[in-house]
């Protein structure tokens, strides 16, 4: 008997190499991940089919690729010369490109997801040739597509104003927070700051060290707090305070490019052993690192939507973050905005964080209250309807998943 319900082909390859260390792996590979594992449970009226060299967690046909596609130009050539042949094969009724680029060789109707445009807006923060791939097919991708999904109301806008995609084509699926980021208990916390010998009292970055990130900023606003007015007495800067004992920052992430240029910040300020470098985390100790802090910083140039400071609010840690980009929408009025260029107003954040134990705590009251708002069913909700969109243009309002509520046509 004939299946008749909606047929989705998914395009995830990029979850072939999930589990490496970097910004794709904690960002994009997350989102595809649990997007695959809530889609079946949003809509019965629809079947998928994903191709994928992962073990996806979803209930669906999956096609592996012979080549192997976690290596990027491996990935880009199953894209565009393999996959409009499976899709030829598997007949879906719409593909949704689950990250940024769809096959230009294929008349399947397309979804296509754009995550942010850094790659378009920060070309200096890219090397390499699959930067200019993302940079050139992603455009097409997203002018030829049925729907386009942002993950935030500023991506929408980037894809409006950059490639000129009409606003009521664009659709908002934030991501969600998985249950695995909350409070946990003081004692299993306090274990993990034993293990890695944490001191009581912290301030926590986490993310890939590379310079869209905006770290060289962040150690010199945590420069100023260790600096202050003192002078010794033969006119240098002196980096110590009456606060040495209190003040500490820890780096968790990867190493992006450039990341050389942070350590050699560090040291010119003397701060070795004030700031350390943790390395990469694997994903199952993420909410410990957020709970082990005292605030979160995270005074990133730009974000596509910015999932660290919603994880971190999840587990009730302070956040200090940027105006740019996607970042507001992600805090709203639960954490401390500043000026990514304003390095002594995030010192004074910092610092006002710091010592204010009363405003911890509403920050972290109002962030545990708002991270509920993030949730991935809805994001599949978002998702399924962008994918009945592409094939009824029925005209319908676009989808505005920030505050749960539907955004009226512009």
């Amino acid at each position: 008997m004939q299946d008749s319900r909606l047929h989705v082909a998914i395009s995830a390859h990029l979850l072939a190499s999930r589990g490496a260390a970097g910004y794709r792996s904690a960002g994009i590979h997350t989102y595809i991940d649990h997007l695959l594992a809530h889609l079946p449970h949003v809509d019965s009226g629809v079947r998928y089919t994903v191709y994928t060299n992962a073990q996806p967690p979803i209930d669906a046909r999956i096609r592996p690729a012979r080549l192997p596609t976690a290596q990027p130009p491996m990935r880009i050539l199953w894209e565009q010369l393999a996959q409009p042949l499976a899709l030829l094969r598997d007949r879906p009724d719409v593909l949704h490109a689950a990250a940024f680029v769809a096959p230009l060789a294929s008349r399947c109707p397309s979804v296509v997801t754009v995550y942010d445009l850094s790659f378009a807006l920060f070309p200096d923060f890219f090397r390499g040739p699959n930067q200019t791939y993302l940079r050139i097919f992603t455009r097409r991708s997203a002018r030829r597509a049925r729907r386009v999904v942002a993950i935030s109301e500023h991506t929408r806008r980037d894809v409006h104003r950059l490639y000129g995609v009409p606003l009521d084509r664009i659709d908002v699926a934030c991501p969600g927070v998985d249950a695995r980021f909350r409070r946990l208990p003081r004692e299993e916390v306090e274990a993990f700051r034993r293990k890695h010998s944490l001191p009581e009292k912290f301030f926590l970055y986490l993310g890939t060290l590379e310079p869209r990130k905006n770290l060289d900023r962040l150690i010199d606003a945590y420069a100023l707090l260790e600096v202050g007015s003192w002078k010794l007495e033969d006119g240098n800067t002196s980096l110590r305070s009456e606060v040495e004992q209190n003040w500490r920052l820890v780096l968790v992430g990867g190493k992006g490019w450039m990341s050389d240029n942070l350590f050699t910040r560090v040291k010119e300020l003397g701060l070795e052993q004030r700031v350390m470098f943790a390395g990469y985390a694997p994903a199952d100790e993420l909410p410990l690192w957020y709970n082990a802090a005292t605030a979160f910083v995270y005074p990133s140039l730009y974000e596509g939507f910015g999932m660290p400071p919603l994880e971190a609010m999840a587990c009730g840690t302070p956040v200090i973050t940027s105006s740019a980009a996607s970042l507001p929408e992600v805090v709203g009025d639960a954490g401390l905005v500043v000026a990514p260029e304003d390095v002594p107003g995030l010192a004074q954040a910092m610092r006002r964080v710091w010592r204010d134990e009363a405003l911890r705590g509403e920050l972290s009251r109002r962030g545990v209250e708002r991270a509920r708002r993030f949730t991935w069913e809805a994001t599949a909700r978002a998702t399924v309807e962008s994918y009945r969109r592409a094939l009824g243009n029925s005209g319908r309002r676009a989808t505005h998943f920030g505050k749960c509520v539907t955004r009226q046509k512009d």
